[in-house]
């Protein structure tokens, strides 16, 4: 049976300015973002986007320095409120209710995870990290107990009464995540997370949250201007250029047909034999039998996985679905022309 979406975004639009709704009201929005502004004043942060993200899903929204990402995240948070559109969490609409209901939303079933940090210098980690639970009420008992089980579970052991600063800030991210992680929100919005850590740490962290997501499963949705952090955690990708989308799909959609050659440049350095899979660059066939002890592949398998395998033969090999039927075949030539970006 298939799952209802976690969020749902449907034609969202931010416009800032003086009087953006009746600047939405009275504009053609067919007009560029920099026709707006001329005509009106005004500033399309967000222009009618719509996307929907699944239970356990990554979903990794990228673009240059305001193409809108940030902006679209803070609406889904209703940090800023759209100026039109609807965010459906769980089949209902945030941007209509109270306060009150949109605080309750923050304390149980969402949280978000900031490029700086946001951490209370004058608060030791694990203060830090069960904030959230203190807000929401819980005794001071219970919130240090949870507490120190995230903190164990981001690899903080030992840290919980130093202060921030006596932390790296691989460490301190890591205590923005546990002070997210530790209200248990079945959401977790990331506003470009790692993008002021060194490349080494931002590396350690990617893999550290990859590793969370496959136990925990949570539902996230992931900010960056990095299109290879976008591929490496994103299961579905959304670029935004000045403020609507360009182009939405896997990575291995995105990177083997970009739409456009604003996409295309983000693609272009990309080792595509990282990302394209059996299934993309396979031969079709039809009659290809495998014999007892010949290799074969699923089509789900990534290329740089494959080399090994295709050296080891000069036989094609058998690329199978889930089910284990063939539906084609692979051998060196296809595997080198991947690694070329000749696909």
């Amino acid at each position: 049976m298939a799952t209802e979406p976690k969020i749902i975004c449907n034609n969202i639009w931010k416009v800032f300015g003086p009087n953006p709704e009746r600047t939405m009201r009275e504009m053609d929005r067919s007009l560029t973002r920099a026709e707006v502004q001329e005509q009106t004043g005004h500033v399309v942060g967000v222009k009618d986007v719509s996307f929907s993200v699944d239970p356990g899903e990554t979903f990794v929204v990228m673009g240059l320095s305001g193409s809108g990402k940030s902006t679209l995240v803070r609406c889904l948070s209703r940090l800023i409120d759209p100026t039109e559109g609807q965010v459906l969490i769980d089949g209902k609409d945030i941007t209509t209710v109270s306060h009150s209901e949109l605080k309750d939303l923050r304390r149980h079933k969402l949280a978000m995870v900031f490029q700086h940090f946001g951490l209370f210098p004058h608060r030791k980690v694990i203060d830090n990290v069960a904030y959230g639970l203190e807000v929401r009420g819980e005794g001071r008992k219970q919130r240090y107990e949870k507490a120190m089980e995230i903190i164990d579970l981001v690899g903080l052991e030992g840290w919980a009464d130093h202060y921030p600063r006596e932390l790296s800030g691989g460490m301190q991210q890591r205590v923005g995540l546990a002070r997210a992680m530790a209200v248990e929100p079945e959401i977790l919005l990331f506003d470009e997370p790692f993008s002021a850590l060194d490349p080494l740490i931002r590396r350690e962290m990617q893999d550290e949250l990859l590793d969370l997501q496959a136990r925990l499963k949570k539902t996230m949705v992931f900010i960056t201007h990095d299109f290879l952090e976008a591929i490496k955690m994103g299961d579905h990708i959304m670029i935004m250029r000045d403020g609507a989308i360009s182009q939405m799909g896997t990575p291995e959609e995105i990177v083997a047909n970009p739409a456009d050659k604003y996409v295309a440049d983000f693609t272009e350095d990309v080792p595509r034999y990282k990302v394209l899979s059996a299934g993309k660059v396979m031969r079709p066939v039809s009659n290809h039998v495998v014999k007892s002890g010949e290799p074969s592949v699923l089509m789900s398998a990534k290329i740089d996985g494959l080399i090994d395998i295709v050296a080891d033969t000069d036989e094609p090999v058998a690329v199978v679905d889930g089910q284990g039927s063939v539906q084609g075949v692979i051998d060196r030539s296809i595997v080198m022309k991947s690694m070329k970006g000749s696909f």
